[in-house]
């Protein structure tokens, strides 16, 4: 979703946050006003995408379950996608799936989360 540059994600996870169940986080890189939806993958922190944002309205959501007293209020989430680095690089692996580079996205949300957590 964050391809469309209208698309205020962190509004859309605070209006549509009960119906959250999961979050594959990704973002891109917008390429051109002038080709509508032109854009490639990019990585966690490096994208069009504000991810601290998104992932602060996702702790939000969090919160309010957790005071709704809801057993579900973890959302689970997985980066999606990954740049292609280190032995990733001579891996066969299905593009975009690559594992060490998904692993760098994951730590790289899992350091938004905690500091957005140690500042709550």
């Amino acid at each position: 979703m964050g391809v469309r540059k209208s698309n205020d994600l962190p509004g859309i996870v605070a209006r549509l946050g009960p119906r959250i169940h999961f979050a594959h986080l990704r973002n891109v890189a917008r390429e051109t006003d002038t080709i509508p939806n032109s854009f490639h993958e990019a990585a966690h922190l490096d994208g069009s995408t504000d991810m601290v944002a998104l992932v602060s309205a996702l702790l939000s959501e969090q919160q309010r379950r957790r005071q709704e007293g809801r057993a579900d209020h973890e959302i689970p989430f997985r980066p999606d996608h990954g740049q292609d680095i280190l032995s990733d690089l001579q891996a066969q692996a299905q593009p975009g799936c690559p594992a060490i580079g998904r692993l760098k996205g994951l730590a790289e949300l899992r350091g938004i989360i905690a500091a957005l957590s140690a500042m709550r």
